[in-house]
This record gives C-alpha cells, structure tokens and sequence, in this order.
C-alpha cells in the first residue's frame, strides 16, 4: 500500500473510532435519548479535529504498526488526552460546563479502540510472519538471555529478512531457567548445550554475550562448534550499549575471534591533527597492509592520499574501492618501483607530502632465503631510496613498516628489514625529517600469510601442512596493524623503533584446528600434516632484541625498543657489492651485520 492510500485508511479509520466512542459514551449514560445535543456535535468536532491535528503533529500516521510496542501504547495515550483536553477547554468556552463522564467514557474507549485495531496489525502480521518462519525458518538457538539475547530474538522474531527463527535460549544464570522470555523458554545452561541442541533440533546458533572475555569466548565457540556447523556472535558491548546491535550486525565467527587475546584498540583519534587536510603518500598501497592505512588515514579527511605501488592492478582496485567511500578525498595514483630512485625522488618532489608511510617490501621468508638479491634491492635500496627522497622533499615524518623477524634474524627478509632500519635510524640522526620504524608480528589475512593458505588447503579437503608442531608466532590483524603504523606517525620524534604489545604468542598448530573447527570440519576429516622448518625460519619470533629492551610504555599497548649498533659504512658497502657477490656469501653478510657481527670469512665483502 502506497504513502497515500495508508494515511487515507488510517484518517478514515480514526475518524470512525472517534464518533464510535463519543456515541457510545453518551448511549451507556442516556440510552433513550432520541435528539442530538448541540454540545454532542460540537464536542465530536473538536475532538475528531485534535485527533487528527495531534496524530500528524506527533508522526503517528507514519509509524510501523507491525513492530508496535510500548512507546506506540504511551503515543496513543498521550494523543487521546491531548485531544480531550482540548475538548474539555472547548465545551467551558462555549457552554460554560463541562461533561466529565461522558468524556472519561470516551477517552477510555477512544484508547481502547486506537490500540486494539493497531496492536491488533501487528497481531495479525506477526503470527503471519511466525508461521512462515516456524514452517520454512532455520532453527535458533540464542546463548545469553540477557539484554543482548533479548534484542535480537525480538528483531529475528519480527523481521521477514531473517531465515533464522529463535527456538531456546541458553543461559548460566540458574534463576532464569524455564522461563519464558519474549515467547522463548531459557532450556538450561552451557552444560545442557548438547541435550538443548538434540531436543530442538538446532540448525544455528547465535552467541548474544557480547561482554564476554576472550578466553571464555574462545571456550564458547569451540564448544558451540562441536555441535552445529554455523555459529555466530555479536558485535562488542558497545554497540549494545548505544543501541546499535541488528540482526545485520551478527558477524560469523572469525579466526580473530581465536587469538586467545583481545584486540588491541588504539586511540586513533589523538592522530587527527596530524592528517586532516594534509598530504599523505603511502608506498606499496595496493598490498594488504598499505591498503588498510590508506583506508584507516582516510577516516581523518587528509586533503590527498598518494597511492604509490608497483602492481597496477592492486592500485586500480584500492583506488577503485576509496573514491567509492570517500569521494571528497583526492587519490592521484602513481606505479612506482620503489627501486628505481629517480622517479622516487620525482613523485616525492612532486606531492611533498607531510607524512610517508612505507609499507612497500617484499615479506615472504623462503622466498628471500632462495632470492636474496631480490630483498636487498627491495627491503634495503628501496627503503633508502624512498627515506632519501623524502628527506629531499622535507617530509615531515617517515614511517617504515618493519617486522618481529628482524630481531636477532636467522632469514634473508629479516635481515635486510633490520638493515632498512638501521638506514632508517641513521638518517634520522642528520634530517630534519622525522623516521621512525614500526614492528609486529604475523598479520592475520594478509598477502602470503599463514590463514589464507591454511582456508585454501580446507577448501581443497585436506591436508592442512605446519612445519613444526612447536612453532608459535605472534600474530595481530590488519586494522591493528594498521593504526600502530598510524599512531607511530603521531608519536615520532625521530630514531625510534615502535613496538605493539601483542600479548603471548599463538602455536600454529591450535591456529590451524580451530579453523578445521570454524570450516565446519574435524581434524579426522581434513588432517594436518607436518613439512619441517623451512630455510631461514625460527621456532618463535621476537619484538625486541635483548639490547633494544625499552619497558617504558609511550603510549597505551605501544613500546619503543632502544637503538642498536648502526653498521652504516657496511651496508652502504654491501649495497655497492652485492650483485658482484656469491648468493651464499651475501646471504651470510645481511645476517652478520643485521646481527652486528663483522664477518671473518676470507671470502667475505666485509672485514
């Protein structure tokens, strides 16, 4: 029904209910009267007048009456008693008298039929919708009857976009056993989660606590998995709290969800002043972590976002994806190789940008281990072309995105990121370009990262591959990764290494059977397997070598490691050499000086 027949219906409606209940009232008080009183018509005037006047003044002939609640009650009333007042203001003016019990009588019934032909729709729309739902709906089951649980068993109750229909709910609080909350009995609590689950023959289930604690959360889910295949959860108390939780919002459980930590929240806002109206230039912007800084500086109205990369493509697509979303934002594209220092300096000549984050390298360990030609000239030169063209252009602030493997390195890529450092820091040291380098550990998702190739192995059935079942990393997701990067920008002085703290590391091993688990597998089912350490790898990674330790917080979760030994003439030795050099022999020299150990090897570069 359009606009315009539902608001005709509804006048016509109301207008019928108001003389209804006039007449009435004055039929149960003088049921023989044949005349009509002249204070019956103007009276019935005024009324429907006010009614009317009243209901478009308060928006109640826009109200859905199919989700009707207590709010819709109170609206009613307060329109009804409006009108009668004025009613009653009316009948003293021109009859100088005032008929109290024919106008209690009809406002009682003037509010008794309003709601009773509302409520009455949402009635009728809600068994509707319900049986619908009962008969084709998949089977709910909601943990947590508490104010989360409540909201989203009304909203899966009453909306026709949901296939979900709530069936139990599941609670731990012993009082509310066997109730019934909004036509939904509580069945027990976690230790009944099977014997619920067998009985109401559950398809799905929501975890609506979203207050929970991560290790408990972690403990739920598993469990929760075990059972039924598609599990989902809330989003976090805040959302709950400012009113914002939908069934929209109920997210499928995640691999973050299992990081055994919660999710480091940086303050992000402190950092506005910094970006808003500048000139930003992020190298490697079509790569996962460049990406996301690009999407999380953008939040603070910078003027332009310079998205400098080496692979079209990926620059088409975030280009693509961020003119979409912020299309008062300017995003002038350049395909850049880091490598190639000329048009470095050009393209930061060019824009003079006010902050540079770095986030261009190449992070693969095998990889580098069999190319490490290929990683000096992208980690280390391209890393100082990018630092020196920056310095060139008087950049404000130059942030590095490093990595936990190059702390005390055993591979090609740590080492050459702990020698991009190390150029970084020296720099630092005679610029008035402030350059500072951020570390973390393995990002959840990114490109060459351990999660999409363990999605891509359960997919293809098996088996999952790790190389040790001891092997532990520490991992944190793209956001997060994201915001240190950004914050570090907001924080530097110049020289520092920025590090997250990222809690305990995860085994690898439980990181692959809990996505067996989140597939919806068990590890009978798909297998894991071990292929040993590859070249180059550690058993654990480090944040900060045992020299670097700094336990001095700067800011919230974020520490600054202390500055090493800078073997600056080495490297610059190193970059003038390497491609003269034997693959072995270069590969032993970035480790060496990466370690701030001087060669000894007759056969070395440097001595």
């Amino acid at each position: 029904m359009s606009y315009n027949k539902r608001l005709t219906a509804l006048i016509t409606i109301d207008s019928a209910i108001v003389l209804l209940s006039i007449y009435m009232s004055h039929f149960f008080l003088n049921p023989y009267a044949v005349a009509v009183d002249t204070s019956i018509i103007v009276s019935s005037l005024i009324l429907l007048s006010s009614h009317h006047l009243f209901s478009y003044k308060l928006n109640f002939y826009r109200r859905a009456w199919r989700y009707a609640s207590l709010e819709e009650l109170a609206g009613i009333i307060l329109i009804v008693s409006a009108s009668i007042l004025l009613t009653v203001v009316t009948q003293l003016i021109v009859f100088n008298n005032i008929y109290e019990r024919a106008l209690i009588i009809t406002w009682m019934l003037h509010i008794i039929f309003m709601g009773g032909v509302r409520f009455s729709w949402r009635y009728y729309t809600g068994a509707k919708l319900l049986k619908k739902k009962t008969s084709s709906g998949k089977r709910t089951l909601i943990i947590g009857a508490g104010a989360a649980g409540r909201m989203i068993a009304r909203q899966l109750k009453s909306s026709d976009e949901s296939e979900l229909y709530p069936v139990a709910f599941i609670d731990d609080d012993r009082l509310l056993k066997q109730l019934s909350i909004s036509g939904i009995t509580v069945e027990g609590s976690m230790n009944d989660l099977e014997l619920v689950i067998q009985k109401n023959q559950i398809e799905h289930i929501i975890i609506a606590i979203p207050s929970l604690k991560q290790k408990r959360l972690n403990e739920i889910i598993t469990e929760a998995k075990s059972f039924c295949e598609d599990v989902q959860i809330l989003p976090k108390i805040e959302d709950v709290v400012l009113g914002k939780i939908s069934i929209n919002l109920i997210r499928d459980v995640s691999i973050e969800d299992l990081l055994g930590r919660e999710p480091v929240q940086l303050d992000v806002d402190s950092i506005s002043d910094k970006i808003e109206g500048r000139t930003i230039l992020v190298t490697g912007a079509g790569g996962s972590i460049g990406s996301e800084i690009c999407r999380q500086v953008s939040q603070f109205n910078p003027k332009e976002i310079v998205l400098l990369g080496h692979g079209e493509f990926s620059i088409y697509n975030i280009e693509k994806e961020l003119i979409g979303t912020y299309p008062h934002i300017s995003y002038p594209t350049e395909i850049v190789d880091v490598q190639d220092r000329e048009r470095m300096f050009e393209v930061l000549t060019k824009y003079k940008p006010a902050i540079v984050y770095h986030a261009a390298a190449h992070k693969h360990v095998p990889l580098m281990e069999r190319n490490p030609e290929a990683a000096v000239k992208n980690n280390i030169i391209g890393t100082k072309n990018s630092a020196e063209a920056a310095d060139a252009a008087g950049v404000e602030t130059f942030v590095m995105v490093s990595t936990d493997k190059a702390v005390n390195p055993t591979n090609v890529m740590g080492a050459t990121k702990r020698l991009a450092e190390m150029l970084v820091q020296d720099l630092d040291s005679r610029s008035k370009t402030k350059f500072v380098a951020v570390r973390f550990g393995n990002v959840l998702g990114s490109r060459g990262s351990v999660i999409p190739l363990f999605k891509e192995q359960i997919r293809n059935g098996g088996p999952v591959t790790i190389t040790h079942p001891d092997m532990v990393r520490y991992f944190m997701t793209i956001p997060e990764a994201s915001r240190l990067v950004i914050q570090a920008g907001s924080l530097a002085w110049g020289g520092e290494i920025f590090v997250l703290d990222m809690g305990e590391p995860v085994k690898i091993i439980d990181l692959a059977r809990n996505l067996i688990t989140l597939s919806g597998f068990t590890e009978e089912e798909i297998g894991i397997t071990y292929s040993g350490i590859r070249p180059g790898e550690k058993m654990y990674e480090e944040l900060l070598g045992e020299n670097e330790v700094h336990n001095k917080q700067v800011f919230p979760k974020i520490y600054i490691g202390k500055s090493a030994d800078l073997y600056i003439e080495e490297i610059q030795q190193l970059l003038t050499d390497y491609s003269n050099v034997e693959k072995t022999v270069l590969t032993d020299t970035l480790l060496n000086l990466a370690n701030n150990k001087l060669l000894k090897r007759k056969d070395a570069i440097i001595v």
